[in-house]
C-alpha cells in the first residue's frame, strides 16, 4: 500500500510537469502570435516599442516553458534525440536574446528571420505531434489549431510586410 501511494504521488508529479509544459507552450504560442502581430503593425515606422515589451514577456514565458519541459522529459524518462534538439535550441537562444537586441537591429530582414524561424520551429513541433512522434502526447485538436494559426500568421503578416516593403 505504501509503495502504491508513493508511485501514485510520483505519477502525479510527472503529470503536473507534463501538463505544465503542455499548457505553458500553448500560452507561449498565443504570445508569439501577439508579438508577430505587433511587429507587423510597428514595422513601417521601424520603432518596435510594443513588440519589445511583448517579446520580453514571450522570452520569460518560454523560459518557464523550457523548465517545465525539461523537468517533464527528465521525470518521465522520455528519449532525447540530440539532432532534433538543435533547431529548438537555436530558437530558444533567439527567443531569449531578441528582446535585448531588438533596438540594435538595423536591417529589417533580421527581425523577419526571427519571427519566421521561431514560427517554423513551433510549426514543426505541431507537425511532429500530429504525426505521433511525441511519447506521452497524443494528437489533439489543438495541434491542428496551433499549426493552422502559425501558418495563417505567416501568410497574413508576410503579405502585410511585403506590401509595406513595396510602398
Amino acid at each position: 500500500l505504501h509503495l502504491s501511494l508513493r508511485r501514485q504521488r510520483q505519477m502525479c508529479i510527472r503529470d503536473r510537469f507534463r501538463y505544465s509544459a503542455r499548457y505553458s507552450g500553448r500560452l507561449s504560442l498565443f504570445v508569439y502570435l501577439l508579438c508577430f502581430y505587433l511587429f507587423s503593425l510597428e514595422y513601417k515606422r521601424g520603432v518596435f516599442n510594443f513588440t519589445k515589451k511583448v517579446t520580453l514577456v514571450f522570452a520569460i514565458l518560454h523560459l518557464i516553458h523550457f523548465v517545465y519541459l525539461s523537468l517533464s522529459v527528465f521525470l518521465n524518462d522520455l528519449p532525447i534525440v540530440p539532432y532534433k534538439l538543435l533547431g529548438g535550441f537555436i530558437a530558444y537562444l533567439l527567443i531569449t536574446i531578441y528582446p535585448l537586441i531588438i533596438d540594435k537591429i538595423s536591417n529589417s530582414i533580421f527581425h523577419i528571420i526571427y519571427f519566421y524561424y521561431v514560427g517554423i520551429v513551433m510549426a514543426m513541433t505541431y507537425i511532429a505531434r500530429i504525426k505521433g512522434e511525441f511519447i506521452g502526447a497524443p494528437t489533439e485538436l489543438f495541434h491542428y489549431v496551433g499549426l493552422s494559426l502559425v501558418l495563417l500568421s505567416f501568410i497574413i503578416h508576410g503579405y502585410k510586410l511585403f506590401k509595406i516593403k513595396k510602398e
